[in-house]
């Protein structure tokens, strides 16, 4: 438990329901959502379009959706894919061919099929019961009512919302007179209203083709983009079998590759050789194991993690227990290896995790994104800020990653699970593009080797090993900040803090939820 005399969060405790989102409306409308006889999917989605239009920097209908879904609390965890595909008409031959060695984070080269409507209208249809229009009403009502920028969006947006001035659509949406609103400011998005509206009306038609589609392709091809109508109207998302690993006696769920979730399975593999309990968790041997586990994955997702549909990707073998052991062997506690040695990882991401768990126990883990902030800047007539997750891609003939038409990049966003005893015992997420897995890593191990709750897992100060150096929040000790770098690491304190995450356990023997949220974001978890 907490010290009760300084700053901090209590864990939410409920019974029949809860929610926990990085963003104050968002959360109020999971609740309202479950309250009026929907289901965690239900009030999932709601949520979330909530959050594309009030937290523009980190999501949109323009962005990708992956979930883990636990029915009534089930071991049989169901699993979703809304990840885009490169246009069909693009390829590494065609950007090479016109000097193009990297898809830049602004270009329309970089924006893959938006996955998130079809994704949520799929899951909706499975496991809800109210319908995407009626969970789509209170996005609509905020978008052309308005909302209030809250602090922590406001920050980002002072610092990226700069990105969208080249395209006049998305800076007369996104910066009004040229700047970003202020925080405690109105702001609406009465184009983004009526396109939603049209989606509650048509459902995932009424995105991905006619006049949305068409005003979507229009802007893309304006910008040199190759994005085609059929590119559009042949999306759909994937219903996928969950990957798992185990530690310390629970298994740990993840989406399969494209995702990167499978190099959160390898941390902690690696991570399950040591007796982390025994150590501090603030103390420089905890994070130093941590930063060379993170170095050591991070280097075989790069390697590996690809589109399964078009490489091969040897899940069997990046899972199990032999490459843990090898990966483990190159580590050494009293020295950091060198940065050549692992490669860098690169820095992080923009995204919305949220959680929700109803009165039946249906335990749903949920994320969207567009991947950085406000995606690639670029946003269409009708309201739809586009992401940029195929700056995702390598363009390398030859690698698993390489771009291709119709190919899913290696994505960054992993919604997490945790099945004891045969029942779904935790959903779980960390923001934070490639800083996720570390994320996952970090709050995980807080619970099962340091006994904290869910709030204190969140809350507890974070590390992060990413291009070349080790970069530690400010809540790190100086201290252990001067033993890490005794063992060789460079150090840094970073500009900003790493993601942001929500939790929610369930007490089967209690009957009761606890929900925890990060403070790094504006939002908060609720349950009644």
């Amino acid at each position: 438990m907490r010290d009760l005399q300084l700053p901090g969060r209590s864990v939410v405790h409920c019974i029949n329901g809860a929610a926990a989102t990085s963003h104050p409306l968002s959360t109020m409308t999971a609740i309202e959502i479950l309250k009026q006889g929907g289901t965690a999917a239900d009030a999932a989605v709601a949520a979330c379009a909530v959050q594309c239009v009030v937290e523009p920097g980190s999501t949109g209908i323009g962005g990708d959706n992956f979930v883990l879904y636990s029915k009534g609390g089930s071991e049989q965890i169901w699993g979703l894919n809304g990840s885009g595909r490169a246009p069909k008409a693009l390829s590494a031959e065609y950007l090479l061919e016109r000097g193009i060695n990297k898809i830049e984070l602004e270009s329309p080269h970089a924006v893959t099929i938006p996955g998130a409507v079809d994704a949520w209208e799929k899951f909706l249809g499975k496991f809800g019961k109210l319908g995407l229009d009626t969970c789509l009403q209170p996005a609509i009502r905020y978008a052309e009512e308005g909302y209030a920028i809250t602090p922590r969006i406001s920050v980002d947006w002072e610092r990226q919302g700069g990105k969208m001035l080249p395209d006049a659509s998305a800076a007369a949406k996104y910066m009004p007179g040229g700047k970003p609103p202020k925080v405690g400011t109105r702001h609406r998005l009465p184009e983004l209203a009526e396109t939603l509206k049209v989606i509650a009306k048509k459902g995932r038609d009424g995105f991905y083709k006619g006049e949305i589609a068409e005003d979507m392709v229009a802007h893309l091809n304006s910008f040199g983009g190759v994005h085609t109508m059929d590119d559009f109207a042949a999306h759909e998302a994937e219903e996928v079998t969950p990957i798992h690993s185990e530690y310390k006696g629970r298994k740990i769920y993840q989406i399969p590759p494209n995702g990167q979730g499978v190099t959160a399975l390898i941390m902690l593999n690696i991570l399950s050789g040591y007796d982390l309990g025994k150590m501090h968790p603030l103390s420089p041997e905890r994070l130093h194991l941590e930063a060379e586990a993170t170095r050591l994955a991070y280097a075989v997702r790069d390697q590996y993690v690809a589109d399964p549909q078009h490489a091969e990707v040897p899940l069997k073998r990046l899972l199990s227990k032999e490459l843990a052991d090898e990966l483990r062997a190159k580590i050494d506690l009293e020295k950091a290896m060198p940065v050549e040695a692992v490669g860098n990882v690169p820095v992080y991401r923009d995204t919305i995790y949220l959680t929700v768990v109803d009165k039946d126990r249906n335990v749903c883990s949920f994320i969207n994104s567009l991947y950085f902030a406000f995606g690639s800047g670029l946003c269409s007539p009708k309201g739809v800020l586009f992401q940029n997750r195929g700056a995702g891609f390598r363009v390398q003939p030859g690698h698993p990653n390489n771009i291709a038409g119709g190919k899913r990049p290696m994505h960054t966003i992993i919604p997490g699970m945790v099945v004891e005893k045969g029942r779904a015992s935790m959903a779980y997420g960390v923001m934070g593009g490639a800083f996720q897995p570390v994320g996952h890593s970090h709050v995980l191990t807080n619970i099962f080797d340091y006994g904290m709750d869910v709030q204190e897992a969140l809350d507890l100060p974070r590390a992060f090993h990413v291009a070349g150096r080790l970069e530690l929040e400010r809540g790190i000790p100086e201290e252990t900040a001067q033993l890490l770098a005794r063992k060789g690491h460079t150090v840094h304190r970073p500009d900003m803090p790493w993601g942001g995450g929500q939790m929610i356990a369930v007490d089967w023997e209690n009957g009761t939820l606890a929900a925890g949220s990060d403070p790094r974001k504006d939002g908060f978890a609720a349950g009644y």
